[in-house]
């Protein structure tokens, strides 16, 4: 069992709550300079390094003796180096979640997630119950209401649009009115004329409120009847 005082146990809890704070404070500004990591993964972040932390400096406390520290007999055995391991071998496996397409980067916040985690399994292979399971459930309190609550850039996601109307400036302009009723903004555009006077346009837009194939689909059938009604 935990060897560390009750008191001590809240003052760490508090350090972890204190830390993701932070961490959401720093994120808040970056996502409202629409970073790619937002408040969810800067949170994460906050809150796994100061749980390692704490691992770090509390959680080999019952191997030091008045003679040294002693390992089953051992002297002068190293058991945080199996954690250390941890810290940076997780990073590998995070950044085996994380993707780019286009101009969009997914897995941020899984790979925090991933990381974070590593950090519950150390407190708690470590002996430090109390705090192994009060900052489980301060991360999945964390999760739950950040996916509730989105801030900033976490509040967007991207989309590629790909559409294709006879060049029409009224078209063009209804399309992009719809972007900014939703909120969005276009961070890349390529277009392409096609040999029957068609224009072809792929976007990669940043919206609130995604929008659906279904919409698209009867804007185009609307562009092909105006289109048909001229003729």
């Amino acid at each position: 069992m935990s060897m560390i005082p009750y008191i001590l146990e809240a003052e760490f809890f508090l350090r972890i709550v204190l830390a993701s704070v932070c961490g959401i404070l720093i994120g808040f500004e970056r996502s409202k300079r629409l970073k790619e990591a937002g408040v969810r993964t800067h949170c994460m972040v906050a809150c796994g390094a100061a749980l390692m932390m704490i691992v770090s400096k509390y959680g080999f406390a019952d191997l030091v003796q008045e003679a040294g520290v002693y390992l089953y007999g051992t002297k002068g055995a190293d058991a945080s180096r199996i954690a250390s391991q941890v810290v940076s071998g997780v990073g590998f496996l995070g950044a085996g979640v994380i993707f780019r397409t286009g101009v969009s980067i997914k897995g941020l916040t899984t790979a925090a997630g991933l990381w974070t985690t590593s950090a519950v399994g150390l407190a708690l292979g470590a002996g430090m119950y109390i705090i192994g399971i009060t900052g489980t459930l301060l991360i999945v309190l964390e999760q739950f209401l950040m996916h509730r609550f989105h801030f900033g850039n976490d509040a967007y996601t991207m989309q590629e649009i790909k559409v294709r109307f006879r060049d029409s400036l009224e078209f063009r302009d209804y399309l992009f009115r719809l972007l900014q009723e939703r909120g969005g903004s276009i961070c890349n555009c390529a277009v392409n004329k096609t040999g029957d006077g068609d224009v072809a346009y792929t976007l990669t837009v940043r919206v609130k409120e995604p929008i659906s194939a279904q919409e698209l689909q009867e804007l185009e059938q609307q562009e092909s009847g105006s289109q048909e009604g001229e003729d």
